[in-house]
């Protein structure tokens, strides 16, 4: 037999399910193509530990409620496709099992949809009472989680007509058996039954109503979290995309379909949870960047099917936002699905820099000076070599010398940062370890300027460095800014450059462990506290190192930070910010520097020049002296040089 309203019920909802799946693929189609399907086994590893165990849901605030309702989910659904296949076909059912399992299926179905139920409810006090961000409270939002705990309800209702007739023993369905108090009013049989029928439909509506909602609200994320989780990125940091200046006409990203196929698929995955934007820092700045609303918007855009991403429509992401973006990395590191945001901001840079040269007037000088003399102060080349005035430096030769010391610009022309580079380069000294410059011949490694979106200018700057390291016979570099650390070890390697680069963090600490530098007791009773560097923190997994030297130096762990580690808050400076006014909001550095004055420590200690620069001027616009700003590589000479 077959159950016919049902049958066509079931068929013209599920063509138009697939009909709006379709419609949301063709989009995701139009992107540009992306490989994403190399090493096959750590995705269906990264899948199933943070998709299906829910690894990176659990993680954050709330998680484990969302994740007891996936589980749910996947438990019911069995009970949900045997009720469709037996609304085609009323004699297909579970029922025909063996008779234990069956029973046994039937509690574990009974005890989900109670968890379920608590599970909603939770969420809905949540919303209410205690939301992440406030306007998560939509009406879209609790309309899902009443179609959900209806959901619940009605099946408990069929159930519970079930164990009054006797088909299932209240045994293994104690909760939907005391459901059955709904059924008490009826005083004749006929009315049970047309009650239950009820039920039934009000199930099947439920049911199929839900799979046709879905494509059409940020539950789509149903569909789309899996495979946007197996197609995550595998390695850290992101490293923006190589532009092809030879065959692309348009450079960076105008429209949505100059993104790639993963950058419009995130758009469609993002479950607008609110962790990204209540760690952005410009978000907590008051800076119009929010990372949430970017992705909802790239989603609006291509639905509304814009002709460009960037502007002041409704559909559109404003300039402003644009050019907030610090690049820390910290609405990727917190996002469950693991949506990569900033390097969609810097594709939307690029085509603005590169195509319609629009960007902030005060980056006009340094793009000229990059261009010209490779710094962002355009000072002359020469000046490089006079930093180690003090101590003899060698030029690097591969015969004499094991490191290059890539010095950098900050490094080399800032009065501040070169008292860091003195102070690496006495620390190796004392180790014996042996060490070149390249001088005046060094150049910038373009890391700003790329993600500012100038990729034509870095590409020039990195082609020009890599055939410069390869003709001297490096191997090895050294370098005291994060910046130049992530961009030679891990941009390079989209130019043909394979070399092993190490953070001066990394170097001290080796040095210290191995016994190489003694430390003394000049630092024992200071009580330092340290700033991450996004760049050398989350873009490169570099936490401990630069902790034990501290250690080392005082004989304790360093002060933590409100936020530290992973949930680093931003000097400010990332992503060519470095180099602009921040004339929106309340300042990044200032924000920072507050947290760090609010742990009573005595230094505050930093492994990047950016947030030296930032840390500094942070502690002069709050006015304090309470507490000094240092590098690790100055601290440490204290201890060993003093």
């Amino acid at each position: 037999m077959v159950n016919i309203p049902f049958t066509i019920l079931f068929a013209v909802s599920m063509l138009a399910f697939a009909f709006s799946v379709y419609k949301k693929v063709a989009l995701i189609r139009q992107g540009r193509p992306t490989e994403r399907t190399d090493r096959g086994g750590l995705r269906t590893a990264a899948m199933l530990i943070n998709a299906v165990f829910q690894k990176s849901v659990i993680r954050g605030s709330f998680g484990f409620n969302h994740a007891l309702l996936f589980w749910s989910f996947l438990v019911l659904l069995v009970a949900n496709g045997e009720f469709i296949v037996n609304g085609v076909f009323p004699r297909v059912s579970l029922d025909r099992l063996p008779e234990a399992f069956h029973h046994w299926l039937l509690l574990a179905f009974d005890i989900v949809s109670v968890l379920v139920l608590i599970a909603v409810v939770a969420a809905i006090l949540r919303k209410l009472f205690h939301p992440l961000y406030k306007e998560s409270r939509t009406a879209e939002a609790f309309i899902i989680l009443g179609v959900i705990g209806a959901l619940m309800l009605a099946y408990m209702g069929i159930v519970a007509f079930q164990v009054m007739i006797g088909w299932v023993p209240w045994q293994y369905a104690p909760f939907s058996a005391l459901f059955s108090v709904v059924y008490a009013g009826r005083t004749t049989p006929v009315e049970v039954h047309q009650l239950a029928v009820f039920f039934w439909w009000a199930h099947a509506v439920l049911l199929l109503g839900f799979i046709n909602f879905l494509p059409y609200s940020k539950h789509m994320h149903i569909l789309t979290a899996i495979p946007n989780v197996y197609f995550k990125l595998l390695d850290k940091p992101a490293v923006p995309q190589r532009e092809n200046f030879e065959e692309v006409t348009n450079l960076g990203a105008e429209s949505f379909k100059d993104l790639t196929w993963k950058d419009l698929l995130d758009s469609l995955t993002c479950t607008e949870c609110g962790r990204c934007q209540v760690n952005c820092p410009a978000t907590l700045t008051g800076k119009p960047l929010n990372p949430r609303t970017l992705i909802h918007k790239i989603k609006e855009n291509m639905n509304a099917n814009e002709a460009a991403l960037v502007g002041e429509g409704e559909h559109q992401i404003s300039k402003d936002a644009v050019w907030s973006c610090v690049t820390c990395g910290a609405c990727m590191e917190v996002c469950p699905v693991f949506i990569e945001h900033a390097p969609k901001i810097v594709k939307m840079r690029r085509n603005m820099v590169q195509m319609n040269s629009d960007f902030p007037e005060e980056l006009l000088n340094l793009f000229e000076n990059m261009e010209q003399r490779s710094n962002p102060w355009g000072i002359a080349p020469s000046e490089r070599t006079k930093v180690f005035t003090s101590i003899k430096a060698q030029d690097f030769n591969p015969e004499e010398t094991e490191y290059l010391f890539f010095v950098g610009c900050a490094g080399a022309f800032d009065s501040r940062s070169k008292q860091i580079s003195l102070a690496v380069a006495m620390l190796m000294d004392e180790a014996k370890v042996t060490w070149g410059t390249l001088g005046k011949d060094e150049l910038c490694c373009g890391d700003s300027v790329r993600r500012l979106g100038n990729e034509y200018l870095f590409e020039q700057m990195a082609l020009k460095n890599v055939e410069m390291f390869k003709a001297r016979g490096v191997k090895k570099i050294v370098t005291q800014c994060p910046h130049c650390f992530t961009t030679l070890k891990n941009d390079y390697k989209q130019y043909g450059l394979e070399i092993e680069v190490i953070h001066h963090t990394e170097l001290l600490d080796t040095l210290v462990r191995d016994g190489k530098l003694k430390v003394n007791d000049n630092h024992k009773k200071t009580v330092i506290t340290y700033h991450d560097s996004c760049y050398l923190g989350r873009h490169n997994g570099i936490y401990e190192q630069p902790r034990n030297i501290i250690k080392a130096i005082t004989g304790k762990e360093p002060v933590e930070m409100e936020r530290s580690k992973d949930t680093a808050f931003c000097c400010g400076a990332g992503g060519g910010r470095m180099w602009m006014e921040e004339n929106l909001g309340t300042r990044i550095n200032v924000n920072r520097a507050q947290q760090a004055i609010d742990t009573n420590a005595g230094t505050l200690c930093t492994a990047c020049p950016y947030c030296m620069t930032m840390m500094s001027d942070g502690m002069k616009d709050l006015n304090t002296k309470s507490i000094y700003v240092k590098d690790i590589a100055e601290v440490l000479a204290e201890s060993v040089l003093l």
